[in-house]
Formats: structure tokens, sequence, C-alpha cells
């Protein structure tokens, strides 16, 4: 018999005695626990005693760990008012720590069947198609390690768990697509080799694969339609998927990097008005999606997706926040990328910075102190927030992948933007009182080209996802150099990878953070795709046989890491105004002028401390060389090449002044310190 049980807290919450279950639906009219065997088989059905708050719970004296279960909730099944209640379909726990089995497409997964165009309820039974819940002893957590790496000192590695492990020699075959693949003992000395900090993993959230790619055959690949909050995704396991990926994050940190994730807390996998009811639909549809005001049967889709998260409800903000925390406590996640994280912080009325969403997570003494980085926007009115997020935040900046691509490429009238992103984007950031490191500087991401792509394709080639070309940025701000896709004609390789290393140079060299998209430091491409997501397979994973083929790109990445920790007047913590510590320098040796900037102009950047040291970064976007005439009081001090992308440039003290030669489309760095009493060379 099952017993009054207590509300909080919500999910499946073990004890010596048995399991407390507690799930949230405001408009129910009854709650059913479902009990199934390891095969499947519903075994019991108890219908929950108890309400307290729109709270049903109820506790099964006997019930352990392992025990698999799901909802099945009574209530009005009425789609034009918003309402879609159906017994005959099993729901997951929204508070599930695991989940027991695949979902399938089939007919039974919806809650509806179509007559005379109206919706009408289904009455196939949906428990064979869907995971079931599974009652976790979750009294051991993960190992919190926290490597306490200052944003100014972090470097960002995005990658996907499946795509960086699938194809990678060093990995047993078992573990490829794995969490265990990414523990790897070659991968983290490679990474710390490299100079990786942090680690950010594409969503591992369980999804689910849209619809329309499994009937083209194909499956999603990046992860970004999520049907629980709580749960790793079964597919990166062998067998538990959260101790496996416990055993990652301990991995990780004993490596030295800090593990942040992604996650998708704007949108389900249940899509639209005619998606699947797999949980939060048919618990409490008008609790957890937003609705189009005066029509609670249509869906806002903010998102592209087909629904939208309502973050104003306050039960749904206690299930992000709990969802935060439990990656945080009991996963050892030290931050979190937020997909569309505009979401999150919109209303009724539109995006508001003052959110209670992020007021709750600012003000939350677990999660306040996390790496917070939001991906700021979405397709919604107003839904451009780049900016805009409050203290405490960092944010994906892609107007500074934009610039940085452009102003390589040879664009008129760059020079200004680029210097604004080089700096570290003091006009988006500086007026909320944020630092350079808000900014997360990027020249690719997992969304769009790689950097090989971005310097050999002029136009996206997205025929493989089956959707006629047309999904996927069309802007790319890109150049191939001669001919679209690969080319055999050496002159246009040694462009491209002169470019890709300009690019490269430039993001390390810039204030504020840089995150890097994994194997762009040894040139991997998807072939001009720049909208992977349903590619699962070569096209999306890594090809490490292009770190064989170039060592020595990764090794020059490697060097710009280093060159960046090791010079203390790059990722500096407070952006610089003043001309003592900052200088934008024409090449006559001049500073900058207003009618210079109107120009995609070569350009240079000198950074100064006290007259001791210093540094300069000249670039070239020219397709012929230039020359660069130092400050006179620059003659003061000793100066050395440090980094240049092109082996024809270089930089000499005539006896009077210091001249650099910047080969063309090049970049130079040099540092300096006071002058040597040996004669300088």
């Amino acid at each position: 018999m099952i017993e009054r049980g207590r509300p909080l807290p919500l999910g499946a919450t073990c004890d010596a005695d048995g399991v407390n279950f507690s799930i949230w639906s405001t408009d129910a009219e009854c709650v059913e626990l479902c009990l199934f065997d390891e095969d499947g088989r519903q075994t019991r059905k108890y219908e929950l005693p108890e309400k307290t708050d729109d709270i049903w719970h109820g506790f099964l004296p006997r019930c352990k760990a392992g025990q698999r279960y799901g909802y099945r909730i009574r209530g009005r099944f009425a789609p034009d008012e918003g309402l879609r209640f159906n017994p005959h379909k099993l729901l997951i726990d929204p508070y599930a720590r695991e989940l027991s089995g695949e979902f399938r497409w089939s007919p039974e997964v919806f809650d509806f069947v179509h007559r005379n165009d109206t919706l009408r309820m289904s009455e196939e039974d949906s428990a064979a198609f869907v995971p079931k819940s599974v009652v976790v002893d979750d009294t051991a957590k993960a190992s919190r390690r926290v490597a306490e790496i200052p944003w100014s000192e972090t470097i960002i590695y995005e990658a996907n768990v499946r795509g960086y492990t699938m194809r990678h020699p060093a990995i047993e075959k078992d573990q490829r697509g794995k969490f265990r693949g990414m523990k790897n003992l070659e991968i983290l000395e490679y990474l710390k080799a490299l100079g990786i900090t942090a680690i950010e993993l594409m969503p591992v959230h369980e999804f689910i694969d849209e619809a329309a790619l499994t009937e083209r055959g194909l499956r999603n690949y990046w992860g970004y339609n999520p049907i629980n909050f709580f749960t790793p995704a079964a597919r990166y396991s062998n067998g538990s998927p959260r101790q496996e990926f416990r055993e990652m994050t301990d991995a990780i940190h004993d490596a030295g990097f800090e593990v942040l994730i992604d996650v998708v807390y704007n949108h389900t996998g249940e899509t639209d008005t005619f998606g699947p009811t797999v949980s939060f639909r048919g618990i409490d549809n008008l609790g957890y999606y937003r609705t189009v005001p005066g029509e609670p049967g249509q869906y806002i889709n903010d998102t592209g997706c087909g629904n939208t998260i309502n973050a104003d409800h306050p039960r749904v903000r206690a299930l992000i926040l709990d969802s935060l925390r439990y990656w945080t406590t009991g996963m050892g996640v030290d931050g979190f990328r937020f997909d569309l994280a505009t979401i999150t912080a919109r209303t009724a009325e539109g995006f508001d910075s003052e959110h209670p969403l992020l007021r709750d997570i600012a003000s939350d003494d677990i999660l306040k102190n996390l790496k917070l980085i939001a991906e700021p926007w979405d397709i919604g009115p107003g839904g451009y927030q780049l900016g805009n997020f409050p203290a405490g935040w960092s944010e994906w900046n892609d107007k500074y992948r934009d610039s940085a691509r452009r102003y390589w490429r040879g664009d008129a009238g760059e020079a200004a933007e680029f210097a604004r992103r080089l700096h570290g984007s003091s006009d988006l950031f500086e007026t909320s009182g944020r630092c350079p490191a808000a900014s997360i500087n990027y020249v690719s991401a997992h969304d769009g080209f790689t950097l090989a792509d971005v310097v050999s394709y002029e136009h996206r080639h997205n025929e493989a996802n089956g959707e006629g070309n047309r999904d996927g940025h069309s802007r790319n701000f890109s150049c191939n150099y001669g001919n679209e896709g690969e080319s055999g004609n050496e002159e246009i390789r040694a462009t491209r990878r002169k470019q890709r290393l300009n690019l490269m140079a430039t993001l390390l060299l810039s204030q504020g953070t840089p995150m890097l998209l994994a194997g762009d430091e040894f040139g991997n491409s998807q072939q001009g795709n720049n909208n992977a997501y349903a590619q699962d397979n070569e096209t999306g994973w890594i090809d490490w046989s292009g770190l064989e083929n170039d060592q020595a790109f990764r090794d020059q990445v490697a060097d710009l890491i280093r060159l960046r920790r090791e010079t203390s007047l790059i990722g500096q913590n407070q952006f610089l105004h003043d001309s003592d510590d900052i200088r934008w320098l024409h090449p006559s040796g001049r500073l900058m002028q207003s009618a210079d900037w109107s120009d995609n102009a070569a350009l240079g950047l000198i950074l100064k401390a006290n007259m001791k040291e210093a540094v300069a970064v000249l670039t070239n976007p020219y397709a012929n060389s230039t020359k660069f005439i130092l400050p006179a009081d620059a003659d003061n001090l000793d100066w050395r090449v440090a980094f240049k992308s092109s082996d024809l440039s270089s930089i000499q003290f005539d006896g009077t002044r210091w001249h650099a030669e910047l080969a063309s489309r090049s970049l130079l760095v040099c540092v300096a310190g006071p002058p040597r009493k040996t004669a300088r060379q």
C-alpha cells in the first residue's frame, strides 16, 4: 500500500524504508505511479494519494534503487485550451536521474489523432516506446575538485563527446563516442600540452532524434533536443551514464581542467503542437511551456524548435535551478554555457536582464561563483541581446567572430570594428561593469564552418542534411582563395594555412576569453557543411589524421597559448583606455587618426607597462607586404619577435628606429623589455 509521503524534494527519493515519489502538476485530476520490470513490462500501478500546493506525492515502502517507473496523468484533454492530459501516455519524471530504454518514434507516442481537422485523444499506449525513469540512490556525490582557474587565464575548448572520440586512434573501440573516451589519458595529455584550461562539452542531457531526421536516416549529432535536464545521455555510456559521467569529470579535474557543459533549458524535444508527448506536455503543458496569449493551444516558438520553456513560472525556474545544482554538486561540473540564453530571461514583454531566474542564479550560494556563459540570442522579438546580460555572466561574442573573419579576408572599412574586438569589446561589456573576460571570443564554433572551412569555402555545402542546402548560416564571411573546397594548388594551400594562423593568433592575442573549436588546431574540416547537427558520421567526427599532416600548426597554436599565458599584458582583468597603456599604431609610426579607420588598414596594437615591458601586435590584411615603424618612445625598449604567421616577416633596429616588415596577409607579435647592454641585432 502506498503512503502519503511528502511533497519535497521533487522526484524519486530513496531512504532505508522505501522511496518517496513527488511530481508537480497543477490541473491534473489524478496521478498514477506505474512500476515496470527490467523487460519494460508494467507490474504495478498506484494513485499518488496526496496533493500539496499542486505537488502530488506518495511513499512506497520497500521500494528500492533500480526500480523503473513512469507516470500516467488523468485530466482534461482539450488541446485548444492547452490541456494535454492523456493517461494512455507514459511520462518521464522531469526529476529522474536515470532513464532505462530508448525513445522510439511510433504513432503511439503522440497524444492525439486527427479527426475532422481536430485533435482527439489517442488511446494507444506509449509505454513500449518511451524510456522509463529509474529510482537511484544518489547519496554518492562526485568529487568536485575545482581547478579554480581565473577568467583571465581561461582557454576554452569546445568539443562533442561523440565526435571528439569516435576516430581517435588511442581510444579503445568500446569507449569511442563515450564519456569514458573523454577521460582517455592521451586525450588529456594532448589538451594539457596544447594549453587548454577548460573543456566545454556540447549537450550531455538525454536527448532524442527529431522525427524528420529519423525519416531521412540521420541522427541528432549535437544534442540540442533534450527530454530531461538531469540524466546524462545514454548514447554516451556503455552502462551507467551517471557513473561514467562522474568518472569522466574526476579524471578531467585530476588532469587540471575545468569541465563546462552546454545546457539547453530553452526548449524540449516535444516540439510543437503536433509533437510527441513524453514528459512535460502531459504533466503540465501550460506551466512548462509558453503559449500564445488568447490561444493556449498554440506554442510560442522563440527558439525555432517548436516550443519555448516558460522560465517565468516559479516551478519551471525551480526545475532549472535544481538541475544546475545537481550537475554542479552531484556531477562535478564547473560551469555552464546556456544555449539560446535569452529565452531563460524572457518574460511576456521580452528580455529582462533582471529576470527572476538570473537573479536566483546570482544569489545562489552554489551557482553564483561558477563560470556562466550565455549564448545571448534567440529568434524571438528583440532576441539579440549581446552585451546585455548582468554582471557575473560571460557571453558568446559573434561580433568578434564576424569582424575577425571580415578583417582577414580584406573587407573594406573593417579596421575600427576589428580594433574594438581586439580590445575586448568594451563597447559591449564595460557599461555593465564587466571586465574583458565577459567576451567569449571565437572565430569558429560547432555552429558554422570549422576554421579550415572558413578559408576553403565561400558557400555552405549542407546537401547531406537533406534540407535542400537551405539550412545553416548563409553569411559566413569566408573566402576560398581561388577555388571552392580542397585544392592541390600549393599557393592556395599556403595562403589558407597562413589565414588560419592569422585568425587563431588574433583569437589568442585579443583581450577577452578565447574559445577554440576542437580540431581547429590542426585543420579539421567538415567539407563545407556549416550545420553538421545531423552528421553523426565522419563528416561531423574529428578526423585525427589531420594532426599527423600538420603537427607544426598545432605546435604554433600551443606557442600562441603559451605566449598569451606568459605575457601579462594579454588577458587583462580591466579595459585599457589610457594612451600610456594602449596605443593603436599606423604603419607610419604615428597613432591612428580618425580618417585612418575608414579603410581596412594594416594596424598595430601596442600594450605597455611602465615603459619596462611592452607587446606589439601588428597585422597586415593586404595581399601586399607592409612596413611598420614603431613609435619613437618604443626605441627605448629592446624588441624581439615572439610570433609570426609568415617566415618573411621580421623586425630590426636601424640605429635610430625600430622597423617591422610584414609579409602579405600576415601577423607579427613582438615583445620588449629594457635595452640589453649588448648591441642590438
